[in-house]
């Protein structure tokens, strides 16, 4: 364990972040580095319990009792080394995941849990610090080729881990660059790219060759990948994005939310986007349509650009701040929550009648002017009534219809499914009821030689997700290419 009895002498103490003030006025990280001493002193909370539903509760089984030890002793060598045994890609999870492990914290249930994703960060980013993390190329080849096509965090997982096995692995992307949502979705300010391209260059350096702008089922034949390759891995992501068909939708100033987010990528990244083509929340009334983590990032950046207003509606109830008793431990806490990008907004806001964040609100219609720009925003509120069977319906509330003025809408409701037009619909495969992917145990699809993992297969998810599924398909095809 860290320490014996430490949870009891030291409290959990909050990461230190630029001021608002500061932090708005660029894309960087919102973090202040992390001290030494603070991540021994918050990895001596952890009590190695006998059972750690820590691990249980992460996707990639991380083993934090293990490395939270290492930690507290200085060994961070070590600490490392039983990181990477679970998880590829800590640095990635030690900053944008959603950290269940700490939901499952055994001193969650009467105290705050374990700072387990602020260590997790600190000995990832120790081990670059230090040059502990090289290339780790395998020492024989199989002669199996393998196709990865998409190259976000669960195809550079599965990548990586086939490549270690000693097969001949390609990666596929049709963007310019490796990373998927971690590269074009999330903004800097949580995930700065040069933390992915280091990353990708390692896996580069251990010997995967990747082809980017190409687009399998429009550049590259589907049926020339089956031909080519020993296996194919489809790991292209859920980006077919969820609409919201009411009147209006059609006026200008209405977009989805990672239209709008990887433009912006695209412009830290230094690339020139013409100015009729710009989506700019810069003096505008900015209204976010999606309470989740990508509707909290459309409103950072709204406030990055200088909008002059900035809200944010969801049509669930507003969550509890504590745990309800539909909600034990060790679920997820389905608790309130406040991103730095609603304290960015909040410190900046000016509407007294309508606050930042919203709930159970409707969307009715759009408005827009003669020339077809949206201008207002209708809805009602709602309530969720829940019956006998402890299912829960929507009903609208009488008299509770009201107008917003707005400029600009985001649209951050989520993905249905992969986008089944071109490589899915030439490969013939099955899908599931969701229109995802579907595959058997072993990550198999219809089609012998072809796997998928990650959102293409199981929708829309979390990174720590994807990289637990990269990992398990590359074990799935081994065991296929080897038998």
């Amino acid at each position: 364990m860290g320490k014996l009895g430490g949870f009891l002498e030291y409290n959990r103490e909050p990461r230190k972040k630029r001021s608002v003030e500061e932090r708005v006025k660029d894309y960087k990280q919102v973090y202040e580095p992390i001290e030494e001493d603070y991540i021994t002193r918050q990895s001596a909370r952890c009590m190695d319990c006998g059972v750690p539903f820590c691990s249980f509760s992460c996707p990639v089984n991380n083993l934090c009792p293990e490395w939270n030890d290492l930690v507290h002793k200085r060994e961070w060598k070590q600490a490392l080394e039983n990181l990477h045994s679970t998880n590829n890609f800590p640095d990635f999870t030690g900053r944008v995941c959603p950290a269940p492990c700490e939901g499952g914290c055994v001193l969650g249930i009467n105290d705050d849990p374990v700072s387990i994703k602020n260590i997790e960060f600190s000995i990832s980013e120790r081990g670059w610090e230090e040059g502990w993390i090289k290339p780790q190329p395998p020492k024989v080849r199989t002669g199996k080729k393998v196709a990865v096509v998409g190259a976000g965090p669960a195809g550079l997982a599965a990548a990586q881990q086939l490549n270690r096995m000693g097969h001949s692995v390609t990666v596929f992307e049709r963007d310019d660059k490796a990373g998927g949502m971690l590269v074009y979705g999330i903004p800097d300010f949580k995930i700065e790219k040069w933390v992915v391209e280091r990353r990708v260059n390692q896996i580069k350096e251990e010997g995967v060759e990747f082809i980017f702008n190409t687009e399998i089922g429009t550049d590259y034949p589907a049926e020339k990948l089956e031909a080519e390759f020993d296996a194919v891995v489809l790991t292209g992501g859920a980006r077919e994005a969820r609409d919201l068909p009411v009147q209006g939708r059609n006026l200008k100033g209405i977009h989805y939310a990672m239209d709008f987010l990887t433009q912006q990528n695209s412009i830290n990244a230094g690339k020139e986007v013409p100015a009729d083509e710009r989506i700019d929340a810069k003096g505008k009334k900015v209204l976010v349509i999606g309470g989740g983590d990508t509707g909290a990032d459309c409103v950072g950046t709204s406030t990055r650009q200088g909008a002059e207003a900035v809200y944010q509606i969801e049509l669930l109830d507003k969550p509890a701040k504590e745990r309800t008793t539909d909600n034990p431990w060790p679920q997820y806490p389905q608790i309130l929550r406040t991103s730095t990008s609603h304290q960015e907004a909040e410190a900046f806001a000016k509407d007294e009648e309508f606050g930042v964040r919203e709930w159970s609100i409707l969307t009715k219609s759009f408005e827009g002017d003669g020339a077809g720009n949206l201008k207002k925003f209708k809805a009602v509120k709602v309530e969720w009534v829940e019956d006998e069977n402890g299912k829960k319906t929507m009903k609208e509330i009488e008299g509770s219809e009201f107008t917003l003025d707005v400029d600009l809408v985001l649209l951050a409701i989520g993905f249905v499914h992969p986008e089944h037009e071109g490589m899915l619909e030439q490969l013939g495969l099955d899908f599931d009821e969701c229109g995802n992917v579907q595959t058997d145990g072993s990550y198999q699809t219809s089609k012998a030689k072809v796997f998928a993992a990650g959102d293409m297969r199981r929708g829309a998810s979390l990174i720590v997700w994807a990289i637990r599924e990269g990992r398990d398909v590359a074990e799935a095809v081994d065991g296929y290419l080897m038998s």
